[in-house]
C-alpha cells in the first residue's frame, strides 16, 4: 500500500515548481506528482491510497492546535484561496476519475488516516508493506512497524530513524511549533500568542527519557499535565477508537474509479503532457 499525504505532497510540489498562480498549472503539477510516486512505488507496494483532510478532532480537545498557521499565511503574499480551492476540487476529481482509494473522513486529518491504516496493517498478521509519501516527521513514530517505510518528497529520500519510540517521546516533550503545540514546560497559548517558551535543558530532557515509566512521579503536576496534552496531539495511537474504526470502514468501502476514466479526464482538462504517460497513473 502506498499512502500519500495529499495536502502535504500537493503543497510541497506546488512550491517546488513555483506553480501557485494558475489553477491549471496547480492541477497539472499535483497530478504529475501523483503519477510519479505511483510509478515509483506501485510495483513493490501496490495500490495507492490518497489521504485527505477532513477536519480535526484535535481542535475540539485543544483549541490552540494549528491556530498559529493562519497568522503565518496572512503574512504570506501567496494566493492561498486559489491554492487550497484547487487542491480541494482536485481531491474530488481524483475520487471520481482515478483508480485510487481517496479517503476523507469527517474529523480526521491525513495523519489519522495514515496512522490508522498503518496500525491496521498489523492486524491478523497481515504486515502488508506500507510506503508513506510525506515529509512530515510525525510519521517517524510509525517506523516502529517493520513493514512501514517513509519517503520524503522534500528530501527525495527515505526517512530513517533507529529509535522511533525515543523519537516520539522527545517529540512529545519538545512539542511541535508547526502545529501550535508548545513544549511541556510552556502554557497552552505560548505559540499562538507569541510567548517565549520555557527552555528544556539537556539534563532535564535526558532524565525524563531515562525514566519514561515514572514521568508522573518525576514531573511536577503542570509539566505532566502538558505532557499528556502533547501526547494526545502528537501520538497517533491516541486517536479516538471510533474515528480509527470510521477510517478503516471508509477504506474498506472505498471503490477506485475505473482506469478508463483517467484518459477522459486528462483530455477534458487539457493535461496534454500527462496524456502521453496515462498508463503510469494505473
Amino acid at each position: 500500500m502506498i499512502i500519500l499525504d495529499y495536502n502535504g505532497v500537493a503543497v510541497n510540489s506546488i512550491f517546488a515548481h513555483k506553480a501557485d498562480e494558475d489553477e491549471s498549472l496547480i492541477r497539472h503539477t499535483i497530478l504529475n506528482t501523483i503519477r510519479m510516486y505511483n510509478k515509483m512505488f506501485r510495483k513493490e507496494y501496490g495500490q495507492m491510497v490518497i489521504a485527505c483532510e477532513g477536519g480535526s478532532w484535535r481542535k475540539d480537545v485543544f483549541p490552540e492546535y494549528k491556530a498559529n498557521r493562519k497568522k503565518s499565511r496572512d503574512k504570506d503574499d501567496r494566493n492561498w484561496d486559489l491554492i487550497f480551492g484547487t487542491i480541494n476540487q482536485l481531491s474530488e476529481d481524483l475520487t471520481n476519475n482515478f483508480p485510487y482509494k481517496v479517503l476523507k473522513v469527517r474529523g480526521a486529518e491525513a495523519d489519522d488516516i495514515i496512522g490508522a491504516l498503518s496500525y491496521n496493517s498489523q492486524e491478523f498478521g497481515q504486515h502488508e508493506p506500507v510506503m508513506i509519501v510525506s515529509a512530515d516527521k510525525d510519521f517517524i513514530q510509525l517506523h516502529k512497524f517493520d513493514n512501514v517505510a517513509q519517503y520524503s518528497p522534500y528530501k527525495k529520500a527515505l526517512i530513517k530513524e533507529n529509535n522511533p519510540r525515543s523519537y516520539l517521546l522527545e517529540h512529545i516533550m519538545r512539542g511541535d511549533s508547526s502545529d501550535g503545540v508548545p513544549n511541556v514546560l510552556s502554557p497552552d497559548n505560548a505559540l499562538v500568542d507569541g510567548l517565549r517558551q520555557s527552555p528544556i535543558t539537556k539534563k532535564k530532557l535526558e532524565a525524563w527519557l531515562h525514566n519514561t515509566d515514572d514521568l508522573e512521579q518525576i514531573m511536577d503536576t503542570e509539566t505532566y499535565r502538558n505532557f499528556c496534552r502533547n501526547r494526545q496531539m502528537i501520538d497517533l495511537a491516541e486517536m479516538p477508537e471510533v474515528l480509527k474504526q470510521n477510517i478503516i470502514n471508509n477504506y474498506n468501502e472505498s471503490k477506485p474509479a475505473p482506469k478508463m476514466k483517467v484518459l477522459n479526464y486528462l483530455i477534458k482538462n487539457r493535461c496534454n503532457m500527462l496524456i502521453e504517460c496515462v498508463e503510469e497513473f494505473h
